[in-house]
Order: C-alpha cells, then sequence, then structure tokens
C-alpha cells in the first residue's frame, strides 16, 4: 500500500460512459447486451484481482454552458446533471474505494485528472471498455497513445454508433498499437496475470 492507501498497479480497467443515454438495449429475452454482460464480468475480475477499476461518466450542466460542440454532429442532447439518462445502468458504479472520472467532452483525459489518478496508482497500460467505440473510447484511447500509455481496448466489452463505426474504430485503435485490441477473455487473462506478476500470451508481441 502506498502512503494514500492506494494499491499500485501497473494496469487499470477503465469503463467509459456506461450510461442509460448510451447503452444498447436488452435483448429480446430482456437480458443486458452483451458489452454490458462483459465490462460487468470484467469489472467482477478486477475487483477480485485488486486491479483498479476507474468509472468515467460524461455530463453537462442543464444550463448546457458546457456542451460546447457535442451536438453539432448527429447526436441529440445527452447526459444532462440530473436526468435518468446521465445515470450508470443499474447496480453499475464505483465503489467507496474507487475512482470516478467526470467528464464534459469526449476524451477520458480532456480537462479531467484522469492522467493524475492513472500516475498515482503506477499505471503504464489501460484496458477500456464501454462506449462508444467511436466516439468516446476512441477519443480516449488516441489521447491515452499520446500520454504515453499501452492501450488494450476491449472488442466485445464496447459499444458502438454502428457496426461499421465499431469496426472502423477498432481498426483506427489498432493502427496506432498493433496490439490495442484484445476479447474480453483475453482481457480478464490480463488482469489476472498483472495481479500474480506473470505476463499473459496476449501481451507477447509486444511487452508493456
Amino acid at each position: 500500500m502506498t502512503e494514500t492507501g492506494a494499491k499500485k498497479s501497473d494496469v487499470a480497467l477503465v469503463c467509459i460512459d456506461v450510461q442509460r443515454d448510451f447503452v444498447p438495449p436488452p435483448t429480446a429475452d430482456g437480458s443486458e447486451a452483451e458489452p454490458v454482460q462483459r465490462i460487468r464480468e470484467l469489472v467482477a475480475t478486477a475487483r477480485e484481482n485488486d486491479v483498479p477499476v476507474i468509472f468515467v461518466r460524461e455530463l453537462h450542466n442543464p444550463s448546457l454552458v458546457d456542451l460546447g460542440r457535442e451536438v453539432d454532429g448527429v447526436e441529440g442532447l445527452h447526459c444532462i446533471e440530473g436526468t435518468t439518462g446521465a445515470d450508470f445502468v443499474e447496480g453499475f458504479g464505483p465503489r467507496p474505494d474507487e475512482y470516478q472520472i467526470r467528464k464534459r467532452r469526449y476524451s477520458a483525459f480532456f480537462g479531467t485528472d484522469l492522467d493524475i489518478v492513472l500516475r498515482g496508482y503506477g499505471v503504464n497500460t489501460i484496458v477500456l471498455t464501454g462506449g462508444l467505440t467511436d466516439v468516446c473510447v476512441h477519443y480516449t484511447a488516441v489521447d491515452a497513445h499520446q500520454h504515453d500509455y499501452h492501450v488494450r481496448v476491449v472488442e466485445d466489452a464496447v459499444f458502438a454508433s454502428s457496426p461499421p463505426a465499431h469496426e472502423a474504430a477498432l481498426a483506427a485503435m489498432k493502427y496506432l498499437q498493433i496490439n490495442a485490441v484484445l476479447d474480453s477473455d483475453d482481457a480478464g487473462a490480463l488482469i489476472r496475470a498483472r495481479a500474480t506478476g506473470t505476463q499473459p500470451a496476449i501481451a507477447a508481441a509486444t511487452p508493456v
């Protein structure tokens, strides 16, 4: 433990905008969409292995003074403070010992203390989940890359504005870092391996 009580870890799980305004609708049988289920599983795995989980939440003031250009495209108003759409999905969110990042723009790094928190934990690799693959996840991955973090985007634990946009964004992130995209099984293995001090096969091509 550090003097502040935070456990040092070189990997962190970052959950981006798992909020009611963004998550895919339930399946025909009423179950949560697969990406949301995978995110919950990875959160449980990280907690079981003492790997930090950081929850990112987009919020805008009802006055819209902080909205900027976010509705200049096809998106309508979203994540307005005090609305149910701005809430995390049921049963999801940080525990008292976990960190929540509130952001006003797409990237979780822009105008937030995410970089300070990650460096406080000693993180050099971030595992990204949530949405949207082609918007907030992509922008966060790019900024993480430019802040010299290793990025791992969990392809079945992110959700996008459309299937083509999902695939294009994954390809763009993989262009920046060859090993940037992995599935939830490999992400879980990465988290467990880091907790035990071993090296998972997924990272063999580019040690981090």
